[in-house]
């Protein structure tokens, strides 16, 4: 049996760091067929346990888009199971390991959240991660705000330990199992596009897309851009892949 794929395939949408489905709102309203993960990844400590906990409840193939830390767990869902697969987007994100600087500067941020509470880890994080426009797009910074709010400190230090833990990505970069598109706003402050200029140079035919006027939240910032990306990689045919039995 053979998978074909088209604009109604199954749709799985795994969110980034203190994010959930209010970040995809315009798109699973658009796509019917898409879910998001939307529990914060059952509160998983490590990239590798969220990429088995979005396995346990994924369609038995199916497209999958990751934002930000969503990206990194999609790219080991792919490692895990590249047969189920059919075409990967992954946006806002890198694929680097370990900077240094970095640990410190997460740690910070979960120290001043400790300190001073959640809300203030939230207002320092949230601002610079957005473009010029949605910072001043009252309604958008609200619903983000009360977006990362939901998650909680708890879940903000399991996520940072699995950014500070996250496995190597080049064996799915160098060969990877199915079409890739690489998403990145043009604002994006905390993963550049030069940044994603250099991941769509490593994977092989490799699709990258520049959201104009957005930073690193570019699925709300520019939704209407965003879906329109979606659409057209949907549209785009891939090989059909074999359903293992």
């Amino acid at each position: 049996m053979r998978i074909e794929t088209d604009l109604r395939e199954d749709l799985l949408i795994l969110p980034g760091l203190m994010c959930d489905a209010g970040m995809f709102a315009a798109t699973l309203a658009a796509f019917p067929q898409a879910r998001a993960i939307d529990d914060h990844y059952a509160g998983a400590d490590a990239i590798e346990a969220m990429a088995e906990h979005v396995l346990a409840s994924a369609p038995a193939c199916f497209a999958l888009i990751g934002h930000s830390m969503g990206a990194r767990v999609a790219l080991e869902v792919v490692a895990r199971a590249p047969d189920r697969v059919t075409r990967l987007m992954i946006a806002d994100t890198g694929v680097h390991g370990v900077r240094e600087g970095e640990a410190e500067s997460r740690h910070a941020l979960r120290d001043l959240g400790r300190r001073e509470g959640f809300d203030r880890l939230v207002d320092a994080w949230l601002p610079p991660m957005v473009g010029e426009a949605a910072r001043v797009d009252a309604e958008l910074m609200v619903a983000l705000r009360a977006m990362c709010l939901r998650a909680g400190q708890a879940v903000f230090e399991a996520q940072t330990q699995a950014l500070l833990h996250r496995p190597d990505t080049d064996a799915v970069l160098e060969a990877p199992a199915c079409p890739v598109a690489v998403v990145v706003g043009a604002e994006d402050q905390w993963s550049s596009v030069a940044q994603h200029q250099a991941i769509a140079a490593r994977i092989a035919g490799a699709a990258l897309h520049v959201i104009a006027g957005a930073g690193h939240m570019a699925p709300a910032e520019k939704p209407e851009d965003f879906n329109t990306l979606i659409r057209e990689w949907l549209d785009a045919r891939v090989p059909a892949i074999p359903l293992t039995t």
